[in-house]
């Protein structure tokens, strides 16, 4: 007899493993009810089986008419309040409460809450006939106690149908109007299957039904991988995720309703979602939480998952799971968890999502104030904190009390930020050990008399990993430094993220959209004259920098960018997404962007175009050349909160954006991005992710690149396309090798720096009013013996020291050893590159006045699609190389050869592969807010410190871009020494000059 390869033999596979493994009974198709869309008999059953003192009591309210009543309540609740809360709340019949599920207690302690989880009655009906106008059925029906959660259309490939003809039929034979398939009232989830893919969708609405796909992944792309035990590609589905805990606890602790309002046009808009876990984010929060179930506090996490893989729902998901999280003993494993982040979205998100598992307010405690509020939510033990990591510094203090505590830490987009003082001062908070390890610290800190010494025993031993202290760190772009300090060590030794979900898989399943499908880019020629006779000697880089200035605020250049992104817009973005596309102008400073507002709104005018409107995005003030200042509020006419909803309007069409917007920033008609900025590495694919959301109607998104070649943008995302991988990771003897080269400089020595230390570290009970001077005391005699130094010996001590302080804050997070000498050089050496003397400061050089352009024109240089399918995907590379360089001369050339040399590089035979490697580092050095805010507020001499750790970070990240200049960079101390010395000098000054205009 010939193997049956219909659906129905599909379906027999799956009954059969739900009934003989999945804790599932079968149901009987008859007795579902078509109008009340529901299973009546197994709901009286559920209810007099798990709450038979219920059902006493409501047998004495309504006799013989007992189910007849609770049933039509029920359907009444259902209609009013939806499924998933009734099944979570259960409902009100008279005084009587009444459960309709029971799910599993977060310990097992309480026999009697498990006794009635295991009441619960899930079953599997095939072949259903719902509707009330027809004979169709669908080919399954699960049900919880009666009531449908999930409803199932099977395809076998062999009958020459799809999950797609699923999915069709959902769409097109599925009336939405149906009791059964009513939104939020009936069946919570609907599944599209085949023996390869699932999709799935929460709201069935004829032909705009959007499904998303339920898959594992394969090849780090879309699609399943072939089934370990010989059966079918999408066995995990029936064996795994419809198993009957994983269902309960998919619609105990996952399921929510999303409530999104925005006002329009005067009114108050309500969107209603109801979120079904991915696949990823399921698998993740599972894992993860099995590993520390199995692990307890102290182990590290890292989380690559893409853009817009819903990284705040499994941000959500997690902190409540981990909030209520117990071990094999049935103990805590957790007193609070603590969420870091910027976002003031996820906190309101948190919040919603987790009242509605809990039902319960209170449960998130946003630190919104000052240091304060957070130190008494972590003395008070609340359960989810949610907070910025810069409040960890103030409060050391304040709790440090707190022993045996232990803390998740959940890092939203985790970076570098969280490798330096921020993250120690962090654990110093939060590293009060188990009791037996207080314990043993004690003994050694009793045998310690001197009580500097002591302190230091007690800094150090909140160094490095920490027992009590778990890490979840959630990014889509990881650094080296990321996967340092929270990776886990794959099979060849280098640290690989715990969980991975890859931008090729979320492009390829459809969750975003392929931002390099329609690149096309420009290319800027133009010639420069020297407008005056005499031929001054500059800095030739400096002089390089003041030119390329000059044309990019050129009018000319302006003007005609202007109107090829206004036409280009009009012409073809305009009619995108149903008419409502938008549009991106990613400009390279604030002066930039107010110009081509002003270029925008006058060519508009002119032409008479009254179908385009702009909108401009900046921080702080701009001052013109006429002495006019500017602020985003003033020249919007509107405050800044408002701004991401005046642009989500039909209002505005065109965003013009510096520094601003390019992360974070989530609108989903945003269609086309205009870039005139260079973009590299993570910045690069955070800025043009802005586009990759999807919207109903939304099916491509375009860029057109005025700066960046094609391959340039190529080799920025290649790194984050799939999984994100280390060639090498930080040396740790590099920290021991700057030491010893800095103590052979003889210019501080060591009994002033253990002298220094002995008053740093005093305890604050012991401090007095001569403590700081002593700390200078003890610093002087080595800025005097810096001084009588060559300046180049200087630069190079200077050089030795900055990357010593920068690299220990960073190996004293992974290091397994922790040395006193180096935490007492660290915090002796800080405080000596304070007191270092400045440099001379040649500044910047201004030229508009001695050039001018001669011609200028913009060309076409590419369009079409940037793929990273097949290639070779680069790894980043950890700290191998630091030390010492010197000073390198100033380049000094005429003004004249300046400019023949950048004709001749812009003209005709002009190549990007001349471009200088830093200059994208230093654009993207002007977009952190970091690096701006400090050059705003130090002098040129204290921002170095700030600027020499994101520099280096910054380099390690684009390694792959140009291995020559790299190499040299790391291996030649005088080339790196000179580039530092230049890009400070640069990005200094722009700073200082884009707050004066």
């Amino acid at each position: 007899m010939p193997i049956d390869k219909s659906e129905k033999a599909l379906e027999n596979v799956i009954e059969a493993h739900l009934l003989e493994e999945g804790g599932y009974a079968k149901g009987n198709p008859n007795e579902f009810d078509r109008d009340m869309a529901l299973f009546p008999n197994d709901v009286i059953t559920f209810i007099k089986k798990s709450q038979p003192e219920v059902w006493d009591k409501l047998i004495i309210y309504f006799g013989n008419e007992v189910e007849k009543k609770i049933i039509q309540r029920l359907v009444q609740v259902l209609n009013r309040n939806g499924m998933l809360k009734v099944l979570r709340r259960g409902f009100d019949l008279y005084d009587v409460r009444i459960k309709l599920a029971f799910f599993a207690p977060a310990s097992g302690l309480n026999y009697e809450i498990i006794d009635k989880y295991n009441a619960n009655i899930l079953k599997v009906t095939r072949q259903v006939h719902y509707s009330t106008k027809n004979e169709n059925s669908l080919d399954m029906v699960l049900s919880l106690n009666g009531l449908p959660i999930a409803t199932v259309e099977l395809k076998n490939q062999f009958t020459n149908q799809t999950v797609k003809d699923a999915m069709r039929q959902y769409r097109e034979d599925r009336d939405p109007r149906e009791p059964i398939f009513q939104f939020k009232k009936r069946a919570l989830v609907h599944f599209a299957v085949d023996t390869d893919e699932v999709h799935m969708t929460t709201r069935l609405n004829s032909g705009k039904t959007f499904f998303l796909p339920f898959n594992k992944g394969y090849n780090r792309g879309a699609g399943n991988p072939p089934d370990p035990e010989g059966g079918f590609r999408t066995s995990y589905l029936w064996r795994e995720v419809w198993q009957r805990d994983s269902m309960l606890d998919i619609i105990g602790r996952f399921m929510h309703l999303q409530v999104e309002e925005k006002v329009k046009d005067g009114r108050k808009i309500t969107k209603e979602t109801l979120i079904f876990p991915r696949y990823h984010q399921l698998d993740a929060v599972r894992k993860l939480v099995q590993d520390v179930k199995k692990n307890g506090a102290g182990k590290n996490y890292l989380i690559q998952h893409s853009a817009g893989s819903g990284k705040s729902n499994s941000i959500a998901w997690l902190a409540h799971r981990l909030s209520n999280l117990h071990d094999f003993n049935d103990q805590p494993v957790f007193n609070s968890i603590v969420v870091i982040t910027d976002r003031i979205v996820l906190d309101r998100q948190l919040q919603d999502t987790i009242y509605q598992f809990e039902h319960a307010q209170g449960v998130v405690r946003k630190i919104d104030q000052d240091s304060h509020q957070l130190a008494h939510a972590l003395v008070s033990g609340a359960k989810i904190i949610i907070t910025t990591i810069q409040k960890f510094r103030f409060i050391v203090e304040e709790i440090e009390q707190q022993v045996g505590k232990k803390f998740a830490i959940i890092v939203d987009e985790a970076h570098s930020s969280q490798s330096g003082e921020n993250a120690n001062a962090l654990k110093e908070v939060l590293a009060a050990k188990s009791l037996e390890e207080a314990e043993e610290l004690q003994k050694k800190l009793d045998a310690v008399q001197d009580e500097a010494e002591k302190e230091i025993l007690m800094k150090l031993s909140k160094r490095g990993p920490q027992s009590n202290l778990s890490f979840f760190a959630f990014t889509a772009t990881p650094k080296s430094k990321t996967l340092e300090m929270f990776g886990e060590k794959g099979s060849d030794g280098k640290p690989v993220p715990f969980h991975l979900y890859s931008m090729r898989q979320a492009i390829e399943e459809g969750f975003i959209l392929d931002v390099l499908k329609n690149y096309m880019t420009y290319k800027t020629y133009y010639k420069l004259a020297k407008m005056i006779e005499e031929d001054p000697t500059v800095d030739k880089k400096k002089a390089r920098r003041a030119i390329a200035r000059f044309v990019s605020l050129h009018p000319h250049n302006l003007a005609q960018k202007t109107e090829v992104m206004i036409e280009h817009f009009r012409r073809v973005t305009r009619h995108k997404i149903g008419g409502r596309a938008k549009a991106m102008v990613v400009t390279g400073s604030r002066l930039h962007a107010l110009r081509y507002k002003h270029h925008f709104d006058k060519y508009i005018k002119d032409k008479g175009y009254t179908d385009i409107r702009t909108l401009v995005a900046f921080s702080g003030k701009v001052l013109e050349d006429d002495g006019q200042e500017y602020t985003e509020a003033q020249i919007n006419g509107f405050g800044e909160k408002e701004l991401p909803g005046k642009f989500d309007s039909d209002d505005y069409q065109v965003l013009i954006v510096a520094d601003k917007y390019q992360t974070g920033f989530d609108q989903p008609l945003l269609h086309t991005m205009f870039v005139d900025k260079k973009l590299t590495g993570i910045q690069a694919v955070q800025t043009l992710s802005r586009l990759n959301r999807t919207h109903p109607g939304k099916t491509d998104t375009f860029v057109l690149d005025f700066v960046n070649e094609a391959e340039d943008i190529k080799k920025a995302l290649m790194p984050y396309y799939e999984k994100t991988e280390l060639e090498e990771p930080t040396d740790l003897n590099l920290v021991f090798d700057l030491k010893n080269k800095l103590d052979d400089f003889q210019i501080y020595l060591q009994s002033e720096v253990e002298a220094f230390c002995k008053t740093f570290f005093k305890p604050k009970s012991k401090q007095n009013k001569s403590d700081l001077g002593k700390l200078h005391k003890y610093i002087d005699p080595a800025v005097d013996r810096y001084k009588e130094r060559p300046e180049d010996e200087q630069e190079e001590f200077k050089l030795a020291l900055t990357s010593y302080v920068r690299l220990y804050s960073f190996i004293s997070q992974i290091a397994p050893f922790q040395s006193a000498e180096l935490l007492k050089l660290h915090a002796y050496g800080q405080m000596l590159l304070s007191k270092l003397p400045k440099n001379r400061d040649t500044g910047s050089i201004k030229l508009d006045n001695e050039v001018d352009m001669e011609y200028y024109r913009l060309e076409e240089t590419s369009r079409g699609s940037i793929s990273l399918i097949n290639e070779e995907q680069p790894k980043l590379k950890g700290v191998t190389h630091a030390g010492t360089g010197k000073k390198a001369e100033e380049d000094q050339v005429k003004l004249s050869t300046i400019i023949d040399i950048l004709n001749e590089r812009y003209g005709t035979d002009f190549t990007d592969a001349d471009k200088l490697f830093f200059d994208s580092i230093e654009e993207e050095m002007m977009q952190n807010e970091t690096v701006v805010q400090s050059a705003q507020n130090n002098t040129k001499e204290n921002f170095k410190y700030v600027f020499d750790e994101i520099f280096m970070s910054a380099v390690i990240d684009r390694m792959g871009q140009n291995q020559e200049i790299f190499a040299k960079l790391m291996d030649d101390q005088d080339f790196q020494s000179t580039v530092k010395g230049y890009m400070i000098d640069a990005i200094y000054n722009r700073v200082q000059q884009s707050q004066q205009g």
